[in-house]
């Protein structure tokens, strides 16, 4: 990450917007939002699959569910955030599970990354089928977008809810059901 060509973007953007770069409260403005962005966009330098690489055998063939991760991202096209909680269930294939916190790890990289919600629902989805190959992958996202709230149609906590299964959770019906009624 270039954090000098951000502070120069940062500074040209307060200037064009008719702000004294010189001010006490703005001087240091560059400096904190390209620190802030290389915060807050670091999953756009890791590989969100390696986390996935250390499994833990155990003999387990039901549902493993993660209820209420929180997640934090940056909207690509208004550069504001959004943010909410997933749920994600994953039946385990040939003994191998994850360490709970290592799902919470993939949501945290590929969020931390420019994004539209539906492509983050996917990619994370697509990562632990991927990686950790198991029978099959559910999730559910629910955000608030400040790109939305903020902007002309200022509309008070709207949700955005997205979900993408794989495996046996979109081949057989009572599993997608099971892993619904679960998050409720």
């Amino acid at each position: 990450m270039d954090k000098e060509k951000i502070k120069k973007a940062v500074t040209d953007l307060l200037e064009a917007i008719g702000e004294d770069v010189n001010r006490p409260g703005i001087k240091r403005t560059p400096e904190r939002i390209a620190d802030l962005y290389e915060e807050l966009l670091s999953g756009t330098m890791e590989e969100a699959g390696r986390i996935i690489q250390e499994t833990h055998e155990l003999e387990h063939d039901g549902m493993i569910l993660l209820k209420d991760i929180p997640f934090y991202s940056m909207c690509e096209h208004h550069l504001l955030p959004f943010f909410g909680k997933c749920h994600i269930a994953y039946i385990p294939d040939e003994n191998k599970i994850l360490g709970l916190s290592k799902i919470t790890q993939v949501v945290d990289i590929l969020s931390k990354q420019l994004q539209v919600q539906e492509r983050l629902t996917t990619q994370i989805v697509n990562t632990i089928m991927k990686n950790l190959k198991p029978k099959g992958v559910g999730l559910v996202m629910e955000a608030r977008h400040l790109c939305l709230e903020m902007r002309g149609a200022n509309r008070s906590d709207p949700y955005t809810v997205t979900s993408y299964v794989e495996g046996l959770f979109r081949k057989d019906l009572k599993t997608r059901e099971e892993f619904m009624k679960l998050i409720k």
